[in-house]
C-alpha cells in the first residue's frame, strides 16, 4: 500500500527547488517551516489513509453512466467531501474569494501525494483549480462574484472543454460555436470529446469551460473564444436555477484512471429548456480566448507532470515491497538460507535503482518549476521576466519527463514483479494503464518538444537557458570541489553531460536562427529527453550536497552516483540525435508513404 514520502518531498522542496531560500528571503511572508510541515504532513496522511485505499475500488468499479447521470464509484462522493472539509481546494486560491493564497510549490507537492493515491481522483479537484485560476485572472467581476467562492470551497467543480472530434491538438479548426444574445450573454452549440469529469456527482453544480467561435470571428486560432457554461444556471441569489442546455452523451471506455469520468459532452441540444442553445458567459475578450485558456492549459500540464511524478513514486514503492518480500533463486554472495529475496539480484536493485533516480528526478524538475512559477508571482520588473522565463523553459520539460517516467517507472516495476505483474490483483498493472495518459493529454509530449524548441529556448535571445545551463554547470563544479570520495565520478559524469546538453542547445538555437525549422523539430524530442535526464543529474547532486541533518545524505549521494554512472551516459546518444538526426530522418520519409 501506498506511503506518502513526506520527509523526501519535503526535503526537495526545501533544499532542491529553493522553497528554503525563498522563505529566508521573505518572499513567502509570514509562511513558516512548522506550517509547511503540518501542511504536507495532512496532505500526506489523507493520501495515505484515506485516497490511497479507495484507488483500487476506483480503477475496479470505474465511472458509469445510468440515465444519463454518471455515478461515481463506492465512496468517492464521500472521500470529495471529506477533501473539501479539508480546505485542500483552495490552497492557491484568493483569500478573498475563499482561499489560503500559499505557494505554487506546496499545492503541487500535495498533488503529487493525491495523485499517488488515486490519479483518476485527483483529476477532478486539479481541473478545478485550474478553472479558479483562469476565472480569477481573466473573469468579470460578475463572473468571479458569482462563481468563484463556490468553485474555491468545492462547493463547484470546474472543467475544460477544447477538443472535438476533428479538432485535437489543432484548435483552430473547432467548430462549437457561439450566439450572442444581446443581454450580454450568448447561446453555445457543438459537441466536445474527452472532457475529463465533464458529469459526476460530487457537486450540484459543474462550471464549464467551452472554447467556441462566434459567427463574425477570424479564422483560426485568433477567432476562439472563451466562455463559462454552467450545468446549472445560478440565480441573483446565488441559489442554482434551470438546468442549461447541456448534457453528458457518453462515457469514453479507457485503457487506465476508470473512476475518472471522461465524457462526450453536447451544448446546445434542445435537450434542457424551452429553447435550444447552452447559455453561457464570455470570459475575456471576444476572440480571445485561447490566451485565457493557456492560463488553465500551463497550470495542467505543471499538473500532469506531478501525475507522472505520483505514478512513479507509488510504483517504485510496491515495487521495492515487491522484491524484498519474493524469493527466487540465490542471489551472488547470498549467505542465508534458502532462496534469496529477489532484491539481492544486480538486475533487480539496478532496476529498482533507475526507478527511484527517475522519480526523484522528476519529482525536483516539477518542483523547480513550481518555484519559478511563485518567484514569478512574488517579483517584479526584470526579476519577474526572468522568473516568468524559467517557468516556461521548465513547464515542457516537466510535463513530458515526468510523465515518460512514469510510463517508464511503471513498466519495471510490472518487470520486477515478473509474471505477477501482468495479473491485475497484484496491483501493479494499474500504475502502469494509469500513466499511459499523461504523456497524451494536456498536449502530447512530441507537442511540448515543440514548444520548448521553438520558443522557449529562443527566450531573451538564449539568455535564459544559456544562463541555466551555467546554473547547472555550478552544480557540477561544487560536487568536485566537495572531494567526497562517496560522489564517485558524478562531477566528472556531469560535466560531461551538462556539455552535451550546451552543445545540442546551440546547435538548435543556430538552426533556428538559420531558418532549419525542420532539421531543429527533428530532434526536438531526443532534446526534451537529453535536458531532463541533465536536470535529473544535476538536482540529485544537488541534494547530495546538501546537508540536512536527517541521516539520509549518505543515500542520496549514494542515488546521486548511481544516476550519474548509469543513466547520463545516454545524453551524447540523444544530443547526436539532436545534432545529426534530421539527415537520416529527411531521407528515409519516403518509407511511411
Amino acid at each position: 500500500m501506498y506511503k506518502a514520502p513526506v520527509d523526501e518531498i519535503a526535503f526537495t522542496l526545501k533544499h532542491v527547488a529553493g522553497m528554503a531560500d525563498a522563505a529566508n528571503a521573505g518572499v513567502f511572508g509570514e509562511l513558516g517551516e512548522d506550517l509547511v510541515d503540518a501542511i504536507l504532513s495532512e496532505a500526506g496522511r489523507f493520501a495515505t489513509d484515506e485516497v490511497a485505499p479507495l484507488g483500487e475500488v476506483g480503477d475496479r468499479q470505474g465511472s458509469r453512466l445510468i440515465d444519463g447521470a454518471v455515478k461515481t464509484p463506492e465512496g468517492w462522493r464521500d472521500l470529495y467531501h471529506n477533501w473539501i472539509q479539508g480546505g485542500w481546494n483552495g490552497l492557491t486560491a484568493p483569500e478573498v474569494f475563499g482561499g489560503q493564497e500559499l505557494p505554487h510549490m506546496l499545492h503541487v507537492a500535495a498533488m503529487e501525494m493525491w495523485n499517488s493515491g488515486s490519479m483518476a481522483f485527483a483529476l477532478g479537484p486539479t481541473l478545478t483549480m485550474g478553472a479558479i485560476e483562469a476565472l480569477d485572472r481573466h473573469g468579470s467581476d460578475f463572473l468571479k462574484a458569482t462563481f468563484l467562492s463556490k468553485m474555491v470551497s468545492g462547493e463547484w467543480m470546474g472543467s475544460m472543454n477544447l477538443t472535438e472530434p476533428h479538432a485535437g491538438s489543432d484548435l483552430g479548426v473547432l467548430k462549437t460555436r457561439a450566439e450572442r444574445c444581446g443581454d450580454g450573454s450568448y447561446r453555445i452549440f457543438g459537441q466536445k470529446i474527452f472532457i475529463t469529469w465533464g458529469e459526476h456527482d460530487f457537486t450540484d453544480n459543474i462550471i464549464h469551460l467551452v472554447l467556441a467561435r462566434l459567427p463574425d470571428a477570424p479564422a483560426g486560432t485568433k477567432g476562439i473564444s472563451l466562455f463559462l457554461v454552467p450545468k446549472f444556471l445560478v440565480n441573483e441569489d446565488g441559489s442554482l436555477g434551470a438546468r442549461n442546455d447541456l448534457f453528458c452523451h457518453s462515457l469514453e471506455h479507457k485503457l487506465g484512471i476508470h473512476g475518472s469520468p471522461t465524457c462526450t459532452m453536447i451544448y446546445g441540444d434542445g435537450k434542457f429548456g424551452d429553447e435550444k442553445g447552452a447559455i453561457g458567459y464570455l470570459v475575456g475578450e471576444e476572440n480571445r480566448g485561447l490566451a485565457c485558456m493557456f492560463t488553465m492549459m500551463n497550470n495542467a500540464r505543471l499538473a500532469v507532470g506531478m501525475q507522472g511524478v505520483a505514478i512513479a513514486e507509488a510504483a517504485t514503492q510496491k515495487a521495492i515491497a515487491y522484491a524484498k518480500e519474493r524469493t527466487q533463486g540465490r542471489a551472488p554472495g547470498w549467505s542465508g538460507q534458502g532462496m534469496s529475496p529477489i532484491v539481492e539480484h544486480p538486475d533487480v536493485a539496478r532496476t529498482l535503482l533507475t526507478m527511484k533516480a527517475l522519480t526523484q528526478g522528476s519529482r525536483a524538475i516539477a518542483y523547480a518549476c513550481a518555484h519559478a512559477v511563485d518567484m514569478a508571482h512574488a517579483s517584479e520588473g526584470e526579476a519577474a521576466r526572468h522568473w516568468q522565463e524559467r517557468s516556461s523553459l521548465l513547464t515542457p520539460i516537466a510535463k513530458s519527463f515526468a510523465t515518460d517516467a512514469g510510463v517508464d517507472v511503471a513498466s519495471m516495476g510490472i518487470q520486477v514483479h515478473g509474471g505477477m505483474g501482468f495479473i491485475e490483483e497484484t496491483g501493479a498493472a494499474r500504475y502502469l494503464r494509469d500513466a499511459r495518459i499523461a504523456p497524451i493529454y494536456e498536449g502530447t509530449n512530441g507537442i511540448q518538444a515543440i514548444d520548448l524548441v521553438t520558443r522557449k529556448l529562443p527566450l531573451s535571445e538564449g539568455r535564459q537557458v544559456r544562463g541555466f545551463i551555467g546554473e547547472l554547470r555550478d552544480v557540477a563544479q561544487a560536487v568536485a570541489a566537495s572531494n567526497r570520495q562517496e560522489f564517485g565520478e558524478t562531477a566528472a559524469r556531469l560535466e560531461t553531460s551538462i556539455a552535451d546538453l550546451e552543445e545540442a542547445t546551440d546547435w538548435l538555437l543556430a538552426a533556428l536562427g538559420d531558418g532549419r525549422t525542420a532539421e531543429a523539430l527533428a530532434g526536438a524530442t531526443a532534446y526534451q529527453r537529453l535536458f531532463g535526464l541533465v536536470l535529473t543529474g544535476a538536482y540529485l547532486a544537488k541534494g547530495g550536497l546538501a546537508g540536512a541533518g536527517d541521516g539520509k545524505e549518505e543515500a542520496r549521494v549514494a542515488l546521486c552516483r548511481f544516476a550519474a554512472e548509469n543513466l547520463l551516459a545516454e545524453t551524447a546518444a540523444l544530443k547526436d540525435r539532436v545534432v545529426t538526426g534530421a539527415d537520416s530522418l529527411a531521407a528515409a520519409r519516403f518509407i511511411l508513404d
